[in-house]
């Protein structure tokens, strides 16, 4: 496994709650599928499908938020509705009224659920308690802060607070593709994306392009700052920095996959054994990002 996404967040270290107590204390909200009448639902699972909500490898957790939501289209239900409302108009000799017509569409909306689709997903959750990382695997802060709601109703007294960095992103990058230079330890790539914050917001956007430093001094002397940058971490990480610190697309490269080969590995060795690779090399590529951006701020 390797996490597509960071949302990263820090928490006291040494991390003082064990596995076992936050097993303990997830356990309350454990994911339980929808009701006939629940248009969504979510929990904590199993990571390795073995009755254990934490997974710990060499002191590395792992937990795993499952969502499940009904499929059942606004457009249907109106659609739904809309029919019965005109059978009842039919009966009744006048259309429903604005109370009647809600009654109609919680009725319908009650009939229609049991036999909605379903769509389950699954957001991952990496505690490092001795380096005081706690990492999930969204693609936006708010799918974060979403996890972390559960997680903070679930574990009394959890501290966590924000990443934040001397230099911020935005800044940093900016600077980056005005000196034609990266920071030690990293390449930039090709893909990037400029943003003015005029009224406008005029954006120019590189897709696998060469960043010519040329063109991006123009876009910056412009008035536009960088957003977005894809970048290289010591030839074994690839990924996206975005303005706010949320690390996106990240891919292991090819010298880390033959550094780590799985042959001859049963299926939970195999696990554990990647689960401890991405988390060794996050935890520098994280190390290295912060000093990066001037280290971390003062709280």
């Amino acid at each position: 496994m390797f996490f597509k996404n960071l949302q990263t967040y820090r928490i006291p270290a040494p991390w003082a709650i064990s596995a076992a107590a936050l097993e303990a204390s997830i356990s309350k909200q454990a994911f339980a599928p929808c009701s006939s009448l629940e248009m969504q639902s979510q929990g904590w699972i199993s990571p390795r499908d073995n009755g254990a909500l934490v997974h710990a490898v060499n002191g590395q957790l792992l937990i795993g938020l499952r969502t499940e939501k009904k499929l059942l289209p606004m457009s249907v239900i109106n659609q739904v509705s809309k029919d019965r409302a005109a059978e009842i108009e039919d009966q009744q000799g006048f259309a429903p009224g604005r109370k009647q017509m809600k009654d109609i569409k919680e009725q319908v909306t009650d009939e229609l659920l049991p036999r909605a689709f379903s769509q389950l997903s699954t957001t991952w959750v990496w505690i490092d308690p001795v380096n005081g990382w706690l990492v999930v695997d969204a693609s936006s802060p708010s799918k974060a802060e979403e996890v972390l709601k559960l997680l903070l109703g679930s574990v009394e007294k959890l501290q966590v607070s924000s990443l934040r960095t001397v230099h911020s992103p935005l800044t940093s990058m900016t600077d980056w593709l005005v000196a034609d230079e990266a920071p030690s330890g990293f390449t930039v790539d090709q893909d990037t994306e400029l943003r003015a914050n005029g009224e406008g917001k005029a954006t120019a956007r590189y897709i696998r392009m060469t960043l010519e430093a040329d063109d991006m001094r123009r876009h910056i002397a412009g008035g536009k700052q960088c957003t977005r940058l894809a970048m290289t971490w010591m030839d074994r990480i690839s990924f996206v920095l975005t303005e706010n610190l949320t690390i996106k697309r990240i891919a292991p490269l090819d010298v880390i996959r033959e550094e780590n080969d799985p042959t001859n590995r049963n299926d939970s060795e195999r696990f554990d054994g990647e689960f401890l690779m991405m988390t060794g090399e996050l935890n520098k590529l994280l190390g290295d990002l912060v000093d990066a951006l001037g280290g971390e701020a003062a709280a």
